[in-house]
């Protein structure tokens, strides 16, 4: 395999930090605006929607195939990159079933979420915080291994999780703000969270650094594109329907896939 020298692991590590810390972004649209407009906000989600899908099924899960067929040969290797795709979308099913990620009880704007009282709102909070950290780390671990084999892969799936971390930080920022009414403690929620992509990134090199091989980078990437298309399908467009107010998700949706496989047809120049 690639021996990745110290600015190769320097650009990929950089590269899934700045995709985590745009949950702190989301704070600052709580902290400093009013409610996003809902119709951009709907073709923003729907935009990383598609182009998480997109980037996964066409370069991340081939990566998976060309990986296992080094290993295994043609037909084996398209079976097991198969394999691995399923196994990442089984294993963040399970992960969303032990922590779901709570996106649709935390609109300020709820009269339910206004009326909660203190406590109570200090305690969705944390929950948002945890639960969307929980699925920030095979987020860091994606975007990190896409971007070390092949920036041209990583740089579009960091942009599609940079915009899907902006609602997430809503999520964090929105119940905090309104229960303390503190910025610092508002920023430092998301951040937090924020930062679990770039520690998910590191965890995932440090454990499997040892054992990098085709079939071990075969197995990741299936996992990854899995787990990328599972967020996108039960996160990302429903989200943007629910703020829909016409043809936002559908426009979204396909410019998200046109930009990044124009970026990709640039990119194999």
């Amino acid at each position: 395999m690639t021996a990745y020298t110290l600015s190769n692991l320097t650009v990929a590590f950089a590269i899934a930090a700045a995709a985590g810390l745009f949950t702190v972004l989301g704070s600052a649209l709580v902290i400093f605006s009013k409610t996003p407009n809902p119709r951009i906000l709907s073709f923003g989600l729907a935009f990383a929607g598609g182009a998480m899908v997109y980037v996964s099924l066409t370069e991340i899960l081939g990566k998976s195939s060309e990986a296992f067929t080094q290993a295994y040969g043609a037909s084996r290797g398209f079976a097991a990159a198969t394999l691995a795709f399923l196994a990442g979308l089984a294993a963040i099913a399970f992960i969303d079933r032990v922590i779901p990620n709570p996106h649709e009880t935390l609109d300020p704007n709820d009269p339910a979420f206004r009326e909660n009282k203190r406590r109570h709102i200090v305690r969705v909070g944390m929950m948002a915080a945890v639960a969307i950290t929980a699925h920030n780390f095979p987020e860091g671990l994606a975007t990190f291994f896409a971007t070390l084999e092949n920036p041209a892969v990583g740089m579009p799936l960091a942009l599609a999780i940079a915009i899907h971390n902006i609602p997430e930080g809503i999520s964090i920022a929105a119940p905090v703000y309104y229960a303390t009414r503190s910025r610092r403690k508002t920023v430092l929620a998301c951040l937090i969270s924020g930062l679990a992509e770039p520690l998910g990134a590191v965890l995932g090199y440090v454990f499997l650094k040892p054992f990098l091989s085709p079939a071990v980078f075969g197995a990741v990437f299936g996992i990854i594109a899995g787990v990328m298309v599972f967020l996108a399908l039960d996160e990302l467009l429903p989200a943007a329907k629910r703020y829909s107010d016409g043809h936002e998700t559908v426009y979204g949706l396909t410019s998200g896939m046109g930009v990044i496989a124009l970026s990709l047809v640039l990119f194999h120049f």
